[in-house]
């Protein structure tokens, strides 16, 4: 016997969007799923649509028997069952009109339970959704390769845009492309890049993630046109825990070729005021200028075991 063909399932993730065919329908439990990945306005708008539609459906019911509601002011027979059931649904009923037949009970009855099962719904729906923590973090639109101190460094900055620290936070970059096979066709590798540094106890403003291109970096040797040739895709994620609810965040972004600037850096976002206080400039997060070639080669001359003080508090 044939099985019948399944829906697709689209999923997004950042800009790649996959189309699942041949795989499990929905379940009651992905509804869930769903309404908690709605923004806030679509959510409303849901809300708002399933509480109209109840009414109306249930005013349709009422008003399958003319005298199914007494106190009635009649004329709009129709408009007066919508707004009993609106009266109904919410369990708040102001004593005028009321069912006075058995078909009237029974819908009455039937429209209760479900108002208080969908207020039950409602409340806990709204409660996740205040309540879970978000990572509110900037990532950079581009991210740069550029000279720093004498090698190229991709580069890759974000921001905490929360008004309290992110604590014990990780950085991770994966980068992924289309290698040739011996065997002929192309096979989709990924890799971790390898960061200068790839935690802090605290995380309270931005910072700048680091990928130095050496020997032994997958990225040694690209140039613009063999990203784009090779498909790149660059995954950037922060994982940490919001002290306010002691609870573990996360949140990513993807990048492709088009997103690759070279010979760009970061412009300074950062000002010493002295005395302990800095003042970080967020609407700058994104802006980047011409790597200094001169300063490349005064850092080539340097002695080798000079780095810059990667694990600063600000990581610029």
């Amino acid at each position: 016997m044939m099985k019948r063909a399944r829906s697709e399932v689209s999923i997004r993730s950042g800009q790649v969007e996959f189309v699942k065919v041949n795989t499990d329908a929905w379940k009651w439990r992905d509804v869930y799923r769903w309404l908690l990945g709605l923004r806030w306005p679509q959510f409303a708008a849901f809300v708002a649509s399933l509480y109209v539609g109840l009414n109306v459906f249930f005013a349709a019911l009422y008003s399958l028997q003319q005298n199914s509601i007494a106190g009635s002011p009649g004329g709009h027979w129709f408009f007066d069952c919508f707004f009993f059931s609106v009266q109904t649904l919410a369990t708040v009923g102001y004593g005028h009109m009321y069912p006075q037949t058995l078909y009237g009970h029974v819908v009455s009855t039937v429209e209760i339970m479900t108002g208080i099962f969908l207020l039950a719904v409602m409340t806990g729906l709204i409660f996740v959704r205040f309540s879970r923590p978000i990572a509110r973090v900037v990532f950079s639109k581009s991210i740069v390769i550029a000279p720093l101190n004498g090698e190229p460094t991709l580069m890759v900055r974000i921001g905490n845009e929360n008004h309290h620290s992110m604590v014990e936070a990780e950085f991770r970059i994966m980068f992924s492309r289309d290698e040739p096979l011996l065997e002929g066709g192309d096979f989709r590798y990924f890799y971790h890049l390898k960061l200068q540094f790839d935690r802090l106890t605290i995380f309270p403003a931005a910072l700048t993630l680091r990928h130095t291109i050496d020997e032994k970096s997958p990225l040694f040797g690209v140039t613009s046109e063999s990203l784009q040739a090779s498909r790149v895709l660059f995954f950037v994620s922060v994982v940490g825990i919001d002290p306010v609810i002691a609870a573990a965040v996360q949140t990513q972004k993807d990048y492709t070729w088009r997103d690759i600037q070279f010979g760009k850096r970061f412009v300074e976002i950062y000002t010493d005021h002295g005395g302990g206080r800095l003042t970080v400039d967020y609407g700058r997060i994104h802006e980047t200028e011409p790597a200094d070639l001169l300063d490349v080669r005064q850092a080539a001359v340097r002695p080798t075991g000079h780095r810059p003080p990667a694990n600063s508090a600000t990581g610029n």
